[in-house]
């Protein structure tokens, strides 16, 4: 072979000159600078449209929705946690309505987040669908004939062979097709081309994330999320009014819930005993019965983490478990105001240290025959260390239980109309029973012991536990959605990064002395450092099939009539 050329550089009016073999190797638009238009409305809204569409604007608005995401992220939101927002008020005076004015405390629904977002959705589709149909134009097409000059092209390279044109030609067709490349005889020269599957990969990219702002978008809309602790025993029942706390989407109505019910019959929670992972969890699954629909047949499963019971586009998750202290309470007469009642306390730690309220609201009288509430802030340790030990338990399972009580009497708030946690005492218009030391009266208590309050006001005893689980149910239509668009995304970027498009030419004519001259140039992208490489292969398979022709050995001088000779000359 000989004349070899690999060189990657072009001048400006190659292009030009190459004509439709120079053409872009995609179907990405033109970037145009940003002079605005001369005059007229209509060219100052496709000017702006331009604008939008190019993909110089569109990461400018994948960027600004990334940065409104951060004080999503950072600051309470008022959809998912309304009471840190009322925290966040109290706080900060001069700080919490600038970002209410701002619209902080509910980002995704804001006015400048939502612009944002159909800016971006407006940009990724004007920029997608005349790609979408170039693209098509081009697939419908052939690749373009090849220039009057090879040698202008990037990768070049040439030999002279004794074969016939027509017959180097018809070896280059069929050696271009059986590398994949689309390939067809056009005049004296084969055209190929090949990595159509890189502009597939971009444009499904951009589908893609068409497709997850609208499932995203949908989603949080239409999702709805509550959450509920059971205790063992007791049900649920998937109407709002069953929940602790809930939030749902803008769009969602009572009537997006899906009907079913669910028993809770017991937990099952097993921890490593020693070593260093003691503590951490082996099992953790609940063990429910569940029906769907008013007279749906009753089922029973396992919810376990991460294993999500699903009914009806809803996953009903297992994300918590406690212990419920069971007491006993009996007033100044002893008659029993509260009969082996279970009080659900929340864990504090890794091994369920346990805190929370046993309020009596109603029934209870004290020594003096008056009406009164009684309150008790309680600390349970399902694991005590003994006494000395600190209060704080050793192991999550019950392996040495103990509730400790300090104890209140008055009014505990419930009638005022404002709502208050079923989890905290509100001690404002309650009183300390004092012990003989003029201190409040509290008391560690084992399973069957007995608080007695002081002045003969009543007791209270530990009757025993049961356990309790965290329910939360979900519902986000679009998720699978949302899902397929994010893999589709990741494939068709992959395949738009590695995947080269190139085009090829094979020219084989016939010299001024009868040999013919093949001539082999491509043209790729400017990354595409690979197309030299693979230039030189399919000359290499050429050549061999077709070398260049071995030199004759000179004859030694004959006798020839001059005029024979002069004839030859």
């Amino acid at each position: 072979m000989s004349k070899t050329t690999t060189d990657g550089t072009r001048k400006a009016g190659d292009d030009q000159e190459l004509g439709a073999a120079g053409s872009q190797l995609s179907t990405a638009p033109a970037e145009e600078g940003p002079n605005p238009p001369a005059m007229g409305v209509v060219g100052w809204v496709r000017w702006f449209w331009r604008q939008l569409t190019s993909m110089r604007v569109a990461l400018l608005l994948l960027l600004l929705l990334s940065l409104g995401a951060i004080p999503g992220s950072l600051i309470p939101q008022t959809g998912v946690d309304a009471t840190k927002v009322e925290q966040f008020y109290q706080d900060h005076e001069t700080l919490a309505p600038v970002y209410e004015k701002l619209g902080l405390f509910h980002v995704y629904s804001s006015v400048w987040f939502s612009a944002v977002y159909i800016l971006l959705f407006v940009s990724l589709i004007g920029c997608i669908v005349p790609r979408t149909w170039q693209f098509v134009g081009q697939l419908r097409g052939r690749p373009p004939r090849a220039p009057r000059r090879l040698t202008r092209l990037p990768a070049y390279t040439t030999w002279r062979t004794g074969a016939a044109p027509e017959e180097v030609r018809e070896a280059a067709l069929k050696l271009l097709r059986k590398r994949r490349f689309r390939a067809h005889r056009d005049g004296d020269a084969v055209a190929a081309e090949k990595g159509y599957l890189r502009e597939v990969g971009n444009l499904a990219f951009h589908i893609a994330l068409i497709v997850m702002l609208i499932a995203f978008g949908w989603g949080q809309l239409f999702k709805y999320e509550g959450n509920k602790l059971v205790l063992e025993g007791d049900g649920f029942s998937n109407t709002l009014t069953q929940y602790d706390d809930f939030k749902s989407g803008n769009l969602w109505s009572q009537d997006d819930l899906a009907p079913f019910s669910f028993t809770l019959k017991d937990f099952r929670g097993t921890y490593e005993p020693s070593g260093p992972n003691r503590g951490t969890p082996r099992t953790f699954e609940a063990r429910i019965t569940y029906s769907v629909g008013a007279y749906g047949k009753e089922k029973s499963t396992t919810v376990k983490v991460n294993e999500p019971l699903e009914i009806d586009g809803s996953k009903v998750y297992l994300v918590s478990h406690g212990y419920a202290p069971i007491v006993t309470v009996k007033d100044a007469e002893g008659d029993v105001v509260v009969d082996h009642e279970p009080f659900a306390l929340l864990p504090l730690d890794a091994n369920v240290t346990s805190s929370g309220a046993i309020k009596v609201m109603d029934g209870y009288r004290n020594a003096k025959g008056e009406k009164e509430q009684l309150g008790f802030n309680a600390f349970f340790l399902p694991t005590y260390g003994g006494k000395g030990s600190t209060m704080l338990s050793t192991f999550p399972a019950l392996l040495n239980p103990m509730l400790a009580l300090s104890a209140y009497h008055g009014d505990l708030g419930v009638d005022s109309g404002i709502p208050q946690s079923v989890y905290q005492l509100d001690d404002k218009n309650l009183k300390e029973f004092k012990d003989s030391k003029g201190e409040l009266y509290k008391k560690q208590l084992k399973v069957g012991q007995t608080m007695t309050l002081p002045g003969g006001n009543g007791s209270v005893t530990f009757d025993g536990i049961q356990e309790w689980a965290g329910f939360q149910v979900t519902a986000q239509p679009g998720s699978g959605w949302a899902l397929g668009g994010a893999v589709v995304a990741i494939l068709g970027l992959a395949g738009s990064l590695f995947i080269q498009r190139r085009r090829v030419w094979v020219r084989a004519v016939a010299g001024a002395d009868g040999v013919t001259v093949v001539e082999l140039a491509g043209l790729g992208r400017s990354e595409s450092a690979k197309l030299p490489e693979e230039l030189g292969d399919l000359a290499g398979v050429l050549y061999d099939t077709f070398p260049e022709p071995t030199a004759e050995p000179t004859a030694e001088p004959t006798a020839e009539p001059t005029a024979e000779r002069a004839e030859k000359k």
